[in-house]
């Protein structure tokens, strides 16, 4: 790993942090999953066309959209871990 991938990794921790804080635990159906992750991934693809689009200065929003998604990503294979374990999967 870089020293870039470092404090994107610690970032990604603090976004998690911050879902766990608002949400808790969360342990969802795969398929409810796959519905969060489209929506954020959606947001994603909207922020980058509005700054295509020039209305928007520069790809913030953007690279903030992919934190969100990757966390939440990291959130679902926890819960899917969670399940697992539970059911002796």
């Amino acid at each position: 790993m870089t020293l870039a991938t470092d404090g994107v990794l610690a970032e990604l921790k603090r976004e998690r942090e911050r879902q766990q804080a608002r949400w808790g635990e969360q342990n969802l159906d795969p398929a409810i999953w796959l519905m969060i992750i489209g929506e954020e991934v959606g947001e994603a693809n909207n922020a980058a066309l509005e700054h295509l689009l020039g209305n928007k200065p520069d790809l913030v929003d953007y690279r903030a959209e992919l934190v969100q998604v990757a966390a939440v990503v990291v959130n679902a294979i926890e819960s899917f871990d969670r399940q697992q374990r539970q059911t002796g999967g």
